[in-house]
């Protein structure tokens, strides 16, 4: 039995009169209130006791939500989460840094100080801000652009011999890291927080952000290969820089450092194998086994023990200072060298952090305050940057972590910044010995879940083509470009396919489903039905400069009618009137009153009977053309002057036009463009098309359409829902 008939039979029973524009506002009531924008600015800036302490506490949500902290429910999973998740900051901190180009020390710096400033102003919950892969690459391009090796070569004594003064070069690498990191939190906390400028986001669909993120693993990877091979390519900026990077690698293959890439594979095997069999523990062990620092504290022990940095020239981290460090004002010379670079930062932050919290907010019913998102990754930023912090974000596998310990509030970040500052006070230089290809290696198995995200080009193959295209462009893009330059290219081009679509909509002739009010395309149902002598016309986009004539040409095809031709047409038949006309008068001189206007009466009811469609065309001329505009959301001065020659042509070739479904939005803007005047009234305009089919039947039924009354009524309607 047919689903149809399974379902309950409702029916469904309307008797009104038909409606148009006038007679819809009449009935509703329309009201013409408007605020005005003084009234609006009056009612914005208006201070009151309780709106102040509302903004305040919007501002500062530790305060609305601390007092209430359910202590007894919270605090356990809270402390087990954020240790957790504090010992993994170690390990991700460190190899992190190496991505930004800065020494290790300065990742657990960004793992402190931005958490305890989110821990404040955030609103999220459960995800977990720290530093992030691709954000550390996007700040090394900066660092190492701005202050590459080769402006830290010294001379050394012998005529063809220099040294690498890394002590220099870190630490004008570290300014630069922090001041970049400064500027995009300028940007998220003044250009876009304060403004209310949140809504930016949504310019990063999520195929463009998962693409954009599987790119940024791929620069991820081959930034760190000198790590694990023991090499030191040359550094390359802009366009392409990924695939010379490449072919500088494997040209310095031949160089590799066996004990480097030996350390490498054993840490990647080890970290693989113990991910899984820690996955498969999960199950009974409610806390996850932390592998990373597991990992760094065997490869610091053997490092020490078999003296790896001098027996087989293994680069480990070095110097990892005990303490913290005053805060230092951000480079202003340098600030005009990367504003872009820093908006990129600020955006890309952003849009990763709110997607993840927005999931989790959904998840466990409670809301994320978007905008004050941005303010509290900005004063994360722009704070820790007076830190020599680097740009910081959410992290998936610690935000994983958080939750599934049963992190449950903004507490568990605090105290897992809390187990850094222990790190940074006590047991940091305890890892001074720890190889960088240990740290290379934890980067790329965190990495594979980025990499797993090219099935997604399978999966947006059988659901959405054009989304599959926005993926494969942006990985395109982001990989040839740099991360900054590949964002901008990667918005454009999906702004771009929105555009196409707009300017490709599907075209369609309307039918009526027998028997009800309902109105579909006549291509796609056999039992939908024309109107005879009306032809209802819809497109599936709104109507702008960019396809209006698109959207006249289509008319002009499904119609059937070439407008251009048929007044053509009836020029050459009004100008043989016109000489007809010319002649009986001259003959009619001669003949009594009477007889003259016989005479031109007959002239004119030859015209009239020779008047018509172009009789090269076989399509016959519809009495009435029915426009649906109710996919149409605005209209500029195009769509506008578009609709005026569209009434103006057909009226002239004898048929009438009439709107429907129009939005408030789209009647304001017709009334703007002087769409109407004393010929065009709003009585062309109907609610839906079943009123505008209607009022047309009704119309031309009588010999004058200008005196049909309004006021008919809807045969009974028996619909099965």
């Amino acid at each position: 039995m047919k689903d149809k008939d399974l379902r309950k039979r409702v029916p469904y029973h309307i008797q009104r009169d038909v409606l148009d524009e006038l007679g819809v506002d009449q009935v509703a009531e329309k009201s013409d209130f408007k605020i005005s924008a003084k009234e609006k600015l009056r009612d914005a800036v208006r201070c009151t006791g309780p709106r102040f302490k509302s903004c305040f506490l919007s501002f500062v949500p530790l305060l609305a939500w601390l007092p209430r902290y359910p202590f007894r429910e919270n605090a356990i999973g809270d402390l087990i989460s954020g240790i957790s998740v504090g010992i993994m900051h170690l390990p991700q901190g460190m190899a992190y840094a190496l991505l930004a180009a800065v020494p290790p020390v300065f990742g657990l710096y960004s793992s402190f100080y931005p958490i305890l400033i989110y821990f404040i102003f955030g609103t999220s919950k459960h995800i977990s801000v720290g530093t992030y892969a691709v954000m550390s690459v996007m700040i090394g391009s900066v660092t190492e652009r701005l202050a590459p090796d080769s402006d830290f070569v010294i001379p050394g004594n012998d005529t063809n011999s220099t040294t690498l003064d890394i002590v220099s070069r870190d630490a004008e690498r570290v300014k630069i890291a922090a001041t970049v990191t400064f500027l995009s939190g300028i940007f998220q906390v003044l250009l876009l927080g304060l403004v209310r400028f949140g809504f930016v986001v949504t310019y990063l669909s999520e195929p463009l952000v998962r693409a954009y993120t599987t790119a940024a693993a791929i620069h991820v990877i081959v930034s760190q290969l000198k790590y694990s091979f023991g090499i030191n390519p040359q550094r390359y900026s802009g366009p392409l820089s990924l695939i010379y990077t490449v072919i500088e690698v494997c040209a310095l293959l031949g160089q590799t450092n066996i004990g480097t890439l030996v350390v490498s594979i054993v840490t990647i095997i080890g970290l693989v194998a113990a991910k899984e069999l820690s996955a498969l523990a999960a199950r009974k062990i409610p806390i996850p086994i932390p592998v990373e620092l597991i990992t760094i504290i065997i490869a610091t022990v053997v490092s020490w023990q078999m003296d790896l940095k001098t027996e087989y020239g293994v680069e480990v981290v070095g110097e990892i200072p005990s303490g913290l460090q005053a805060p230092v004002a951000p480079a202003v010379s340098l600030l005009g060298s990367m504003v872009g670079d820093a908006f990129a930062l600020a955006v890309v932050g952003y849009g990763i952090a709110i997607s993840l919290g927005r999931i989790f907010a959904l998840k466990y019913a409670y809301k994320v305050d978007s905008n004050q998102e941005l303010i509290a990754l900005g004063l994360s930023n722009s704070i820790g940057g007076l830190f020599n912090c680097f740009a910081i974000s959410c992290s998936m596998s610690r935000t994983m972590v958080q939750v599934s310990t049963g992190g449950k509030s903004q507490v568990a970040g605090a105290i897992s910044a809390v187990v850094i500052l222990v790190i940074l006070l006590k047991i940091g230089e305890l890892f001074e010995e720890l190889p960088k290809a240990v740290l290379a290696a934890i980067i790329y198995v965190n990495l594979q879940g980025m990499m797993k995200q090219f099935g997604d080009i399978c999966s947006l193959w059988r659901t959405n083509k054009v989304d599959m295209v926005v993926w494969v462009m942006t990985l395109i893009l982001t990989v040839l470009f740099n991360p900054d330059m590949g964002l901008a290219a990667s918005i454009a081009f999906s702004i771009l396919t929105v555009v196409f679509r707009t300017q490709l909509p599907k075209y369609s002739i309307l039918g009526q489903v027998p028997g009800t009010d309902i109105y579909k395309p006549v291509e796609d149902y056999n039992q939908v039905k024309e109107i005879h002598g009306i032809m209802i016309f819809r497109s599936s986009a709104t109507l702008y400069f960019a396809n209006a004539e698109m959207y006249i040409d289509a008319l002009y095809e499904k119609t059937g009618v070439d407008v251009a031709k048929l007044l053509s047409h009836k020029k050459k038949l009004e100008a043989k009137r016109l000489r007809k006309e010319k002649k009986a008068a001259k003959k009619a001189k001669k003949e009594a009153k009477k007889r003259a206007k016989e005479a031109v009466k007959a002239a004119k009811d030859v015209a009239a009977v020779e008047a018509g469609p172009d009789p090269d065309t076989d399509t016959p001329l519809p009495r009435a053309i029915i426009l649906d505009l109710s996919p149409v959301n605005f209209l500029d001065t195009v769509g506008v002057k578009t609709l005026r020659n569209i009434y103006k042509d057909y009226g002239e070739a004898g048929v009438q036009v009439y709107l429907c479904g129009c939005q408030r939005g789209v009647v304001e803007s017709m009334e703007k463009g002087d769409f109407f005047n004393e010929k065009v009234t709003k009585s062309i305009l109907f609610s839906s098309v079943h009123d505008a089919v209607l009022y047309c039947q009704q119309g031309n039924s009588k010999e004058n359409q200008e005196t049909v009354l309004h006021k008919m009524y809807c045969s009974h309607l028996n619909i099965w829902c």
